[in-house]
Formats: structure tokens, C-alpha cells, sequence
């Protein structure tokens, strides 16, 4: 069985969400393409505090250090958004011991697509990109790191109709459009601390068919 992304948990509370457009419901979850987001609240911590999958096995309670429940819930319908944002593109994982995610990962079936090297913040990276269904799985981390740490779960970038409309809408709390890795397409930043988000959100235009 594929393995997908039925659930991120979130530790903000729901009225951040709607103030940044999103359209939530009545039980504190936003519905974004396939996945859900559960909006938890200030007391279960910062950021995506966890999540649940699809296609792992049942007693599955942690990946690799990430708080891990396997759900056989089937997909959502899901909810048209203020802020226009269609799906999720891809979900960054960071991790502090590359081989022991990829092998965490591989273990479960999910194999490796593709992987760069870059730069963030100074110091050498390596993104591995892996497909969890509808969402792109991209773990991050120094090629030579090799912590006890646990990964976590970093940030969110959103597929959205019209880049240039969403950096409009919230003007200097984001990052000017700037062109993506993705070929043809463009990419921006919210400042999410400014918002009231605990999570590192990024938006990005729609794919080039073919590209």
C-alpha cells in the first residue's frame, strides 16, 4: 500500500489559520488537497508536533524521532481556501543523521527520488525528496551530520492559483517572489512569526505540466 499523509498536527490555534485565509472547520481542522491539518493549540508545543500516515503499520508510534500514528481514515474532501491555496507541494523534514532517516524511510517502502546538495544558512545541505501520495516528503540535513537527535517536522510550502496575488495579499509579511528550484515556477515566503504561525510556510505557483 502507498504510504500518504493523512494528518499534520499543529500547534496553533485555529483563528491564526483563518486570519491567514485558510478555511477551517468547525473541529479545528484545515483541509488542504488530501491532507488535513489538525490546529491542536498552544499547549501541545510549536510547530507540526506530529502526524499521521497512511500504509504504515498500526503500532507505528514514532519515525525516526517524528510522534507517528498510522490512520486508515480515507481522504478528505478538500475545502477552498480565501487565500487560494489548492494543495500541499511539499513537506520539509529536518534531520540531524541523513542515512538513519533515508533507511528510517526506505525500511517502510518509501524509496528516494532524486537529491541535491545546496546552502542554507552558510553551511552545506542535502535535500532528499521522497513521494508520500499527493505530497512531496523533502529531508534536509548536513551530508555529514550524524546526531542521536530525533528529526522533526520543519515546514510547509503550499501550492497556491496566483503567486503574485498571496505576496499582494500579505505584503511585507513575505519574502518578495523570487524563481523556485522547480523549473518555471516562483516561489515566496511568509514571515511567519509575524502572522501568529508557529510553522515555517512558503507558497509556491502552480507545476509546469511537463517541466
Amino acid at each position: 500500500m502507498t504510504i500518504t499523509i493523512d494528518e499534520l498536527v499543529v500547534a496553533d490555534p485555529p483563528e491564526v489559520w483563518t486570519h491567514l485565509g485558510f478555511e477551517v472547520d468547525d473541529d479545528g481542522r484545515c483541509r488542504v488537497g488530501s491532507v488535513a491539518i489538525r490546529l491542536a493549540g498552544r499547549d501541545a508545543g510549536r510547530g507540526i508536533v506530529g502526524w499521521s500516515l497512511r500504509g504504515v503499520p498500526a503500532d507505528l508510534s514514532d519515525l525516526d524521532g517524528i510522534p507517528t500514528t498510522s490512520s486508515a481514515h480515507p481522504v478528505r474532501p478538500t475545502a477552498e481556501h480565501e487565500n487560494e491555496v489548492t494543495t500541499i507541494d511539499h513537506v520539509v523534514l529536518l534531520s540531524p543523521n541523513l542515512p538513519r532517516t533515508i533507511g528510517t524511510l526506505t525500511a517502510l517502502g518509501v524509496l528516494p527520488r532524486r537529491e541535491r546538495d545546496g546552502i542554507m544558512g552558510g553551511a552545506p545541505i542535502r535535500q532528499v525528496f521522497f513521494r508520500l501520495g499527493e505530497v512531496i516528503l523533502e529531508v534536509v540535513g548536513s551530508p555529514d551530520a550524524r546526531s542521536d537527535e530525533p528529526s522533526g517536522l520543519w515546514g510547509i510550502t503550499y501550492t497556491v492559483a496566483d503567486i503574485d496575488a498571496i505576496a499582494a495579499r500579505f505584503g511585507d509579511l513575505t519574502t518578495p517572489v523570487k524563481d523556485a528550484v522547480q523549473p518555471g515556477r516562483r516561489i515566496t515566503t511568509l514571515r511567519h512569526r509575524e502572522l501568529g504561525t508557529s510553522v515555517r510556510t512558503a507558497m509556491i505557483s502552480q507545476p509546469i505540466l511537463g517541466a
